[in-house]
């Protein structure tokens, strides 16, 4: 059984760090894509970033420049190093992989598989 546990969440001033950390289990994913997204309350459920098994990374441009995806194959993770963060970051972050393509997406439907989700909260 696959599972994709996040980690890392919480509660932080505008303008800090936070990183966070999505562990799976159950199967590889050293040649998947895995993706970070999240949802506001009230809001969809967003794109944030994606990786690629060779490394290669897309972001949302609400995001660029301040948060950075990055992968361990040998620990079967993926994170998401926050930084600058704003009041407006504010959501549940999900992590999430492809099953089968390697191409690198941005619509939630195309990832097979999600953990459970992990608040962060930015106060201003």
């Amino acid at each position: 059984q696959v599972q994709l546990v996040e980690s890392g969440g919480g509660l932080v001033q505008a303008g800090g760090s936070l990183r966070l950390s999505c562990a799976a289990s159950g199967r590889t994913f050293s040649n998947n894509v895995l993706g970070w997204f999240r949802q506001a309350p009230g809001k969809e459920r967003g794109f944030v970033a994606a990786v690629s098994w060779n490394g290669a990374t897309v972001y949302a441009d609400s995001v660029k420049g301040r948060f950075t995806i990055s992968r361990d194959n040998a620990k079967n993770t993926v994170y998401l190093q926050m930084n600058s963060l704003k009041p407006e970051d504010t959501a549940v972050y999900y992590c999430a992989a492809r099953r089968l393509s390697v191409i690198l997406t941005q619509t939630p439907g195309s990832y097979d598989y999600w953990g459970q989700g992990a608040q962060v909260t930015v106060s201003s």
